[in-house]
């Protein structure tokens, strides 16, 4: 596994680079141990999706399903070369030890090691790309399995949980306003209309909404932030100090519960952003503020009485159940190829995304025994 962990964080797979090279490296590996492997690459060609399977066909099996893509190293302050596997203090160190080449590593183990083993039940391996930046790239893989004949029966994703079982995380939709003022000099201000100016108090808007939500909305314990999220990430327009913008665009998200539909925050978006502007229309026919979608991810919200749920606590030895604050394609396998799915997995996301970003040695160790379970059980037929 070590040997294997250490290959895959020599390829450069951040989201906005190919990850073809390491797809390549693993089904050869794979193949190479009799086990059947699928790539499903993009448009490019330069980007894939494997799916593979070791065991008896016709059976459902379990599908432990991962990411290859990373986030960028840029601007972090980095003591540790970010693409290499460096061991220190307990901790295996690189972009993506924790987030998540540690399980991806831990997962192609699991299937070579299942190859040697009198199956009953198959062992599927789902590696895919782009997730980092939306869950883009696994849709190809989510469309074949909807169409085989055969499903898997269950489904772990193998995110960093701390290795404890995660039923649930919010769903995503990633927006953008766009907002037309009318240009005009600096000088003039007055006389023109500040699409800057709109953005900011659209931003007002869904302020007052994300308060809103925060004091009445509906309400879920289990997560960190209990409520559902609206979050501004980025807002740009303007040529120069001297020109009045009569653009300005916003990208900001909501982050929703089980029990909020996007579809009505997103209405009511819109509401607001035509209060805004309709009293200006009699000046400038121009003014808008337009709210467009740009991609989303559902929820995943397996019930913690779900069989899958029981069948990951007993490889772990868990007690009860978590739910997470990031996202995971396991609400796609969930909802369009109806796979019940939870997710575990080796180290932490508050290492993710940061310069020496880290697992533990401990943590790999767990994922491992996790693992290991999993193959007796897959040999005695669950």
């Amino acid at each position: 596994m070590r040997e294997i962990f250490d290959r895959l964080m020599q390829f450069d797979t951040v989201s906005a680079k190919p990850n073809m090279d390491l797809m390549l490296w693993v089904k050869a590996r794979l193949e190479a141990a009799g086990i059947a492997v699928t790539l499903i690459p993009d448009a490019t060609g330069q980007k894939a999706n494997l799916f593979a399977t070791t065991g008896p066909e016709g059976v459902g099996g379990v599908m432990l399903s991962g990411h290859t893509d990373v986030v960028p190293v840029e601007g972090q302050a980095w003591t540790k070369p970010p693409f290499a596997l460096t061991e220190a203090e307990g901790r295996l160190y690189g972009r993506g030890a924790a987030d998540m080449k540690g399980f991806c590593a831990l997962a192609i183990d699991a299937m070579l090691k299942a190859a040697t083993r009198p199956l009953k039940v198959p062992l599927h391996l789902a590696l895919s790309y782009d997730e980092e930046i939306g869950c883009m790239g696994v849709r190809s893989l989510v469309a074949a399995l909807a169409q085989a004949p055969v499903r898997p029966r269950f489904c772990i994703v193998g995110e960093p949980t701390g290795m404890q079982v995660a039923t649930g995380h919010k769903g995503k939709v990633a927006l953008r306003a766009t907002c037309i003022g009318r240009e005009g000099h600096s000088a003039l201000a007055p006389l023109a209309l500040n699409a800057l100016h709109l953005a900011a108090d659209f931003m007002g808007a869904l302020r007052a909404m994300q308060a809103e939500i925060a004091a009445t909305g509906a309400r879920d314990g289990d997560y960190d932030v209990p409520y559902t999220t609206i979050h501004v990430g980025k807002m740009q327009g303007g040529v120069q100090v001297n020109i009045v913008p009569n653009q300005a665009t916003l990208d900001f998200e909501i982050r929703s519960l089980a029990e909020d539909d996007p579809a009505a925050l997103i209405d009511e978006m819109r509401a607001r952003a035509e209060a805004i502007v309709a009293p200006l229309r009699a000046e400038f026919p121009e003014a808008a503020i337009r709210v467009e979608r740009l991609w989303d991810y559902p929820g995943l919200g397996t019930p913690s009485e779900a069989a899958v749920v029981n069948f990951v606590k007993g490889l772990t030895g868990a007690n009860g159940t978590i739910k997470v604050a990031f996202g995971t394609e396991g609400g796609l396998f969930s909802r369009d190829v109806g796979v019940p799915t939870v997710i575990c997995g080796p180290g932490s996301m508050a290492q993710g995304h940061k310069p020496d970003e880290f697992v533990t040695l401990e943590q790999m160790a767990r994922g491992e025994a996790m693992l290991a379970a999993l193959l007796d059980r897959l040999e005695a037929g669950f």
